[in-house]
């Protein structure tokens, strides 16, 4: 009996020691292809910096420096996180969507930040736009209508040291009276057009980016609010995104 015991005993720390091996071995590739290639999410993040941005014309390197620092992947949905750096609206929760890194870039670049300004951003998402915003200018205020993005986003900015960030939830597709008005506003949903109260809330000199139109003609446009009073508005870039909430819109009837 203790001799079939003993041959079990064998048995089994030969299967353990296989295990160990096969383990090991694992290991052992992983560090390899490590040393070859480099860490993916790395080399993704860099092929996003090179390959979108840059040739997007976003070459401001304070604002490609962030791409470099802010690890994307980290805010993104844990089933889109090697989507991460692509070149595509990643979906989120509620049928909405990132913007593109290079969508991103392009709006940072042309509000060109000074790092004294008060920003206003409507639709808070993942919060990683929100983190780009707070490295360059001194506070952001951010607003979501869906209380469990602010909640990532709120654990994302703090795993990030982004310290000047203040978060809210609620319906802000008007604005956050709250507050206002702000150096720059920010809107990372589409909208159909700007209303007055919308416009008001910007500070003279100040900027508003917003994404306006509807499907499937949309424009990210950047609008400056001149000394004189008069608005001076630019096109950035043609997209589609979905709308932000607006409970204060009335229904539309379909028949």
């Amino acid at each position: 009996m203790f001799k079939q015991y003993d041959n079990r005993r064998l048995q089994l720390f030969a299967v353990v020691q296989q295990k160990n091996k096969e383990f090991l071995a694992k290991i052992a590739l992983s560090r390899l292809k490590y040393r070859m290639y480099g860490d993916p999410m790395t080399n993704a993040q860099t092929n996003m910096i090179k390959q979108q941005l840059r040739t997007g014309d976003v070459l401001d390197e304070k604002i490609l420096n962030l791409y470099d620092l802010l690890p994307r992947h980290e805010f993104v949905p844990h089933a889109f996180q090697h989507f991460a750096y692509s070149d595509m609206q990643i979906p989120l929760a509620h049928n909405q969507r990132m913007l593109t890194p290079l969508e991103e870039g392009k709006i940072l670049q042309a509000l060109a930040l000074q790092g004294s300004e008060t920003v206003l951003e409507i639709g808070t998402g993942t919060g990683f736009f929100t983190a780009l915003l707070s490295r360059l200018c001194k506070k952001v205020i951010s607003v979501d209508y869906y209380p469990e993005f602010t909640t990532h986003a709120q654990q994302k900015l703090k795993t990030h040291h982004c310290n000047n960030v203040e978060l809210a939830t609620g319906d802000a597709c008007r604005g956050w009276l709250e507050k206002a008005p702000y150096d720059v506003v920010v809107f990372t949903g589409s909208i159909e057009s700007l209303t007055d109260t919308q416009r008001l809330q910007v500070l003279p000199g100040g900027k508003l980016f917003a994404i306006i139109g509807k499907e499937p003609v949309m424009q990210g446009q950047l609008h400056t609010l001149q000394q004189d009073g008069k608005w001076h508005g630019t096109v950035l870039f043609d997209t589609s995104i979905p709308p932000l909430i607006d409970k204060s819109k009335p229904k539309e009837f379909v028949f």
